[in-house]
């Protein structure tokens, strides 16, 4: 995760630089506003997560309940939602001078990604797709508390075959927010708009998106607290030792570069 974290602010630069075309000035300034940003990320949100973490901590150790999964769930997109509008803040006035080349050959990459979501995502059966996030979800799980046993990996997949299939609605959603974001970009409105539009990117949802993720989310709920009954002391271990090494890498982190 450090690692990772470490090569952030070269990832950005890459990608961004990548998708809008930018070079000379116009590169020079996106670099300084993406380390305007990690340096805000660093100083604000990294103690955020820290105290989260060790929050969290205390939660799993108890063993989770109903409200324990919400506070998570609702911790996480206040994190995120805060993060987007502050990038959002600092790109804008970028955004709006981008050329209308600059513009199309995003529009361009966006198409290029939802195929590239497309051949991972929605290729196959709804079987098949069922059984491809019963796996991922195996591994993400594996990563925390270890090999699941046989009866954990049944939990997985029984979520997977209840729980409805996401991708195509996720997919739609993607389109939208992406149509919006050039609709956006055209006009010239990034300053006044994309702040407010990436805080809250879930406005407009289509409601049986809202509906489905909800139902989604019930159903993950009902398996990671009958999982948590399940697990063995040394996998909760495993996973409250994870956390505590995600709180002290990111107290590392947001003392470094200040």
């Amino acid at each position: 995760m450090r690692f990772a974290y470490d090569n952030a602010e070269a990832y950005l630069r890459w990608r961004l630089g990548s998708d809008l075309d930018v070079r000379g000035a116009m590169q020079d300034e996106l670099e300084e506003r993406i380390a305007s940003f990690m340096t805000w990320h660093r100083a604000q949100a990294l103690p955020k997560y820290a105290r989260l973490a060790d929050e969290a901590k205390r939660r799993f150790a108890d063993g989770l309940t109903p409200e324990d999964l919400n506070w998570g769930y609702d911790s996480a997109m206040a994190q995120a939602r805060e993060s987007l509008r502050a990038g959002a803040e600092r790109i804008a006035p970028l955004l709006d001078r981008l050329e209308v080349r600059q513009i199309e050959h995003l529009a361009a990459r966006m198409a290029e990604e939802n195929r590239r979501f497309g051949r991972e995502y929605l290729r196959g059966s709804e079987r098949q797709r069922r059984n491809r996030r019963a796996e991922r979800n195996v591994e993400r799980l594996e990563d925390w508390v270890g090999t699941l046993s046989q009866a954990q990996s049944d939990l997985v997949a029984h979520y997977s075959q209840r729980a409805p299939l996401l991708d195509e609605m996720r997919a739609r959603d993607h389109q939208r927010l992406q149509a919006e974001m050039l609709r956006m970009l055209r006009a010239k409105q990034a300053r006044a708009r994309l702040p407010e539009f990436a805080e809250h990117f879930d406005r407009g949802r289509d409601p049986a998106y809202v509906a489905a993720l909800d139902a989604a989310r019930r159903e993950y709920s009902a398996m990671a607290l009958e999982l948590d009954r399940s697990l063995s002391a040394e996998q909760r271990r495993r996973a409250l030792d994870q956390l505590t090494r995600y709180a002290d890498d990111f107290r590392a982190l947001a003392r470094e570069r200040r």
